[in-house]
């Protein structure tokens, strides 16, 4: 019985029989996977894979990498792309320490990158990366300190400010 009601109601839902196209993985949509902690951040900074906010895949012009961890700073103005993981003390190559910078607002100049181990003031780091790269509000670099760590890192750019903190090994 409960047989039969199912197939009239699969029926009365086609055109005149028509037959519907089977369901593959391709015709589903399937939600992202929701972010997950992984190693890289430290003191108040998560490092995540997985799905990113809204306001991040916007600003990063929907060219963001895929399946790369990432930080969001505080306040979320900013987040990081985290291209090695772990990022290492010195200067590191194969893989070099590159960090996408993502900001929320609007660029207008270049981003000022400056960095000490949380909790001290020195050593510390800074830099300067130009506003010229695209799409989107992107700033690409390779941030390299000298001891490992966790290390705090004020960004600026514009008219903005934000906060990040990662960890060196």
């Amino acid at each position: 019985m409960l047989a039969t009601v199912v197939t009239l109601a699969l029926t009365a839902c086609t055109a005149e029989g028509a037959t519907r196209p089977p369901v593959t993985s391709a015709s589903v949509s399937t939600p992202a996977a929701s972010p997950v902690a992984v190693a890289g951040g430290c003191g108040s900074t998560a490092a995540l894979r997985g799905s990113i906010p809204t306001w991040l895949e916007d600003a990063g012009g929907h060219n963001n990498p895929s399946g790369v961890p990432y930080v969001i700073a505080q306040p979320p103005l900013a987040a990081g792309f985290l291209f090695a993981n772990p990022l290492r003390a010195g200067h590191p190559d194969n893989p070099a320490n590159k960090i996408l910078w993502v900001v929320r607002t609007p660029r207008d100049g270049p981003l000022t990158i400056d960095g000490h181990p949380l909790g001290a003031a020195i050593p510390a780091i800074h830099e300067i990366q130009p506003d010229n790269s695209g799409p989107g509000e992107i700033y690409p670099s390779y941030v390299d300190v000298p001891t490992a760590g966790c290390w705090q890192f004020d960004l600026r750019w514009a008219t903005s400010h934000a906060q990040v903190e990662l960890t060196f090994a």
